[in-house]
């Protein structure tokens, strides 16, 4: 039953629902990652707003170096979501079942990869804390077009921006008086509640995964990352082996 619930996580035959816990579980995912991400190099790298903000800051002060290095991290994040829908439309061209799993494991690999190394990497900051940046953006970028891409746009998991608008934009719904019952459909305000649930769900999701981020990294550092990455291998590896062993 386990097995089967996380196999349709990241099956290439979407539903609402499906949608909706794989939103869920990737929002926690850039909650935590985001958290701790800042925790160990001081800045956020899941919303690409203040990093093209800072970019304009930087180019009014003159600051070329920072204006660079600000580049270079919004190149990564699109570099990430080009990387998936790559992965995504090959695999849908292949007719896979792991067209999503594929980039979830890339991912996987990746954060793996910070959890392990990241502590021992601390003594060269000039270098590493620019690459841990770097990959970050790109993680981010990466997941953010999984489930935009399964979605169909419908949902995000990295910033909350959008989340927390599509939540005020339906509790305004909610909120707004229809004069007549009888109105016709063009003027009669209907809440989307299902809509209001997932959106409150993946705000949730991403704030108890920032928490969670936060405490983890702080009591054990970069390690901390490694129970995240061993959960995405998981997920997605059951669709890749699903892939191979059909392929046999």
């Amino acid at each position: 039953m386990v097995i089967k619930f996380l196999q349709l996580l990241t099956s290439p035959h979407r539903s609402t629902k499906t949608n909706a816990q794989l939103g869920c579980l990737l929002a926690f995912v850039a909650g935590a990652v985001n958290a701790g991400g800042f925790l160990a190099i001081s800045r956020y790298t899941s919303h690409m707003s203040g990093i093209i903000a800072e970019i304009g800051d930087d180019l009014a002060l003159n600051n070329l170096l920072a204006v660079f290095g600000a580049i270079f991290l919004l190149f990564s994040f699109i570099a990430g979501s080009a990387t998936t829908t790559v992965l995504v439309h090959w695999g849908h061209r292949k007719n896979i079942h792991s067209q999503f799993a594929l980039p979830l494991i890339v991912e996987a690999a990746l954060l793996l990869i910070f959890g392990l190394l990241g502590a021992s990497l601390n003594f060269h900051t000039l270098l590493t804390i620019p690459a841990i940046a770097i990959m970050l953006c790109f993680v981010m970028g990466l997941q953010n077009a999984i489930i935009t891409q399964a979605s169909k746009g419908e949902i995000r998991t990295t910033h909350m921006t959008g989340v927390v608008t599509d939540i005020g934009i339906e509790l305004g719904k909610w909120l707004y008086w229809n004069r007549s019952q009888t109105a016709s459909a063009d003027h009669f305000v209907r809440v989307n509640k299902a809509k209001l649930r997932t959106h409150c769900a993946i705000f949730s999701f991403f704030l108890v995964g920032a928490l969670v981020g936060a405490i983890s990294f702080k009591e054990f550092g970069y390690v901390s990352v490694v129970p995240i990455s061993l959960l995405l291998i998981v997920i997605s590896s059951l669709q890749i082996y699903r892939d191979f062993r059909n392929h046999d």
